[in-house]
């Protein structure tokens, strides 16, 4: 499918693009060329082939939840400027 450049111009203010003059024979190549492509796919042979939501459409193996870490908050929250019943403590910045 071949585009014109009026077309491209519509398609530009669709967008709300604002292409120069110089501009618009290479996006009408390139529109030209996506349009192309997209005819090339609807092209194929999908007969008998079933949707897919994604295509790995598969179970993913889940491990079982454990805690693998030890809980370092102590040696953390020592080295902090300021900590108060577990927490840090920071600056305000919202006035």
């Amino acid at each position: 499918m071949a585009l014109h450049k009026d077309d491209v111009l519509k398609i530009a203010h669709l967008a709300r693009l604002q292409l120069a003059e110089d501009e618009i024979p290479a996006t009408t190549e390139r529109l030209t060329s996506i349009l192309g492509l997209i005819e090339q796919l609807q092209a194929a042979p999908t007969e008998g082939v079933a949707p897919m939501a994604h295509p790995t459409d598969a179970i993913q193996r889940l491990r079982d939840d454990q805690v693998t870490e030890t809980n370092q908050r102590e040696a953390y929250q020592q080295i902090a400027p300021a900590v108060e019943d577990g927490l840090y403590l920071v600056p305000k910045v919202i006035e």
